[in-house]
């Protein structure tokens, strides 16, 4: 018997949408049968290719989607009050991710789940490695390796090529599912996704 393929989650630890996603995703590959990749990429690399550019910063849309944000939060009974200077840079809870993927295999996407809300509750600063590397050894993680690890210049290098390969796959939105190939971007589309894969497609 084959494994069923699992259900690709892309994401920014920067995107509203994507905690968002966050919360529901492990449930939704549960109801279905599938396992969750969890994938984080530089968003801004997709920026760099569509013209586009992040929500917060485009008038009228980012007033919109803090509002949503909070307002999809409420629902879900979670926490949304990121830091005032919302979106940081999460390139080194990225980096983080990908070193503790390869050295603690296992342990990424715990990691990953204890970032989101974190930072969306004001904890916790994404640009900050000393900060991240404090977060990962609250998690039982070797604090000073993973500080160091997230510097390593084959991590930057993987995290950077990551980022690139998903962007020539066509991938350019946070969250952005991929399962048996079909793309599904936004939070928003979490049902039709599950639709599909119970209904084997349309």
């Amino acid at each position: 018997m084959t494994a069923a393929s699992p259900i690709e989650f892309w994401f920014d630890f920067s995107s509203g949408y994507a905690y968002l996603a966050a919360q529901e995703i492990d449930a939704l590959g549960a109801r279905v049968g599938r396992p969750i990749l969890w994938r984080p990429y530089m968003l801004g690399t997709a920026f760099k290719v569509t013209g586009m550019r992040g929500l917060s910063s485009t008038p009228m849309k980012g007033d919109y989607a803090r509002h949503d944000w909070a307002r999809a939060a409420r629902k879900l009974g979670v926490p949304f009050a990121p830091p005032a200077d919302h979106p940081k840079i999460a390139l080194p809870a990225t980096r983080a991710f990908y070193w503790i993927a390869a050295h603690q295999a296992g342990q990424e996407q715990r990691f990953a789940r204890e970032v989101f809300p974190a930072y969306y509750s004001g904890k916790l600063d994404t640009s900050d490695p000393d900060a991240i590397a404090a977060l990962a050894g609250g998690l039982g993680l070797d604090t000073a390796k993973v500080r160091a690890g997230l510097e390593a210049p084959e991590i930057k290098e993987h995290v950077r090529a990551t980022s690139e390969k998903a962007v020539e796959r066509g991938i350019f939105g946070s969250p952005f599912f991929v399962v048996d190939g079909e793309p599904f971007w936004g939070w928003d589309r979490l049902p039709m996704l599950e639709e599909w894969i119970r209904s084997g497609g349309w």
